[in-house]
């Protein structure tokens, strides 16, 4: 596990620096794609997580599920509820959940602790890249559905694999209990 740990980290070297250093622009073509393919590598590599179906977490749209601005709470809740189902779960965040948080840049490893994970199954996406785009690249490659409330409609035509039922899967709090879309009673409540 050593080795996608490695090349994650490397790929995430390469990325800040393309992002902060203005000749080094072009290295984010390069290290974008590489940052995802070891990020995938880990997924795969994951201790534990052999014969366990992986889902991922757009973190970004569960956080506000709970409905009183962005929080952990409903991220953690749901993390929890899929894990008792057996699920291994990746969370992918956009870049400036930190900012909608604690008013401040937060990366892999702080969200990692806060929501008590390993740090190789949370992900923010560099600034500038849309975290759509990463959770269903993720999602294709690891056969894995996605807990969201985004129907993610642009890139629809690119991802046909969204209209299938179940693979986008719904979630949110009825009377302060958590609900997710796989749950027989909640197709039945609508």
């Amino acid at each position: 596990m050593w080795m996608p740990l490695f090349l994650f980290a490397l790929s995430l070297a390469g990325l800040a620096a393309a992002l902060i250093l203005p000749g080094l622009s072009d290295v984010l073509l390069l290290a974008a794609p590489c940052a995802l393919a070891s990020l995938i590598l880990l997924f795969r590599a994951r201790r534990g997580g052999a014969g366990r179906q992986h889902i991922i977490l757009d973190g970004s749209n569960v956080m506000y599920w709970r409905g009183d601005g962005a929080e952990l709470a409903a991220v953690k809740d749901t993390l929890d509820s899929l894990a008792a189902r057996g699920f291994l779960a990746g969370v992918i965040f956009d870049a400036n959940v930190g900012y909608k948080l604690v008013g401040r840049y937060q990366g892999d490893a702080e969200l990692a602790e806060l929501l008590g994970l390993p740090r190789d199954r949370v992900m923010v996406v560099p600034k500038g890249v849309p975290a759509d785009q990463i959770i269903l690249r993720v999602a294709r490659d690891q056969g894995a559905r996605i807990v969201t409330n985004d129907r993610y409609r642009d890139w629809a035509e690119a991802h046909p694999e969204i209209g299938r039922t179940g693979h986008l899967v719904p979630g949110g709090y009825r009377a302060g209990k958590l609900w997710m879309g796989m749950e027989p009673e909640a197709t039945s409540q609508g």
